[in-house]
């Protein structure tokens, strides 16, 4: 996995994974630069979305998923 986050860009298996919304990009660079720590629902969306978020804790879910299906499309289980 390769992230640059001055352009934005995500690479895996020097594919790139195109259609990143902003708050994907977000979440996957926060993940990212701790791969063994384990994220509560509450850290994500303190870290991504910040403290003044108040939506629903599910779209942590819904985002996840995206970006599964996206980086599924560059490299297949």
């Amino acid at each position: 996995l390769k992230i640059s986050k001055n352009r934005r860009e995500v690479y895996f298996l020097d594919k790139q994974i195109d259609r990143l919304t902003p708050k994907e990009f977000d979440l996957l660079y926060t993940m990212a630069q701790k791969p063994k720590q384990v994220f509560s629902r509450d850290k994500v969306l303190e870290l991504v979305w910040g403290y003044e978020y108040y939506g629903e804790e599910r779209t942590v879910d819904a985002h996840i998923k995206n970006l599964r299906q996206k980086v599924e499309e560059v490299a297949p289980q």
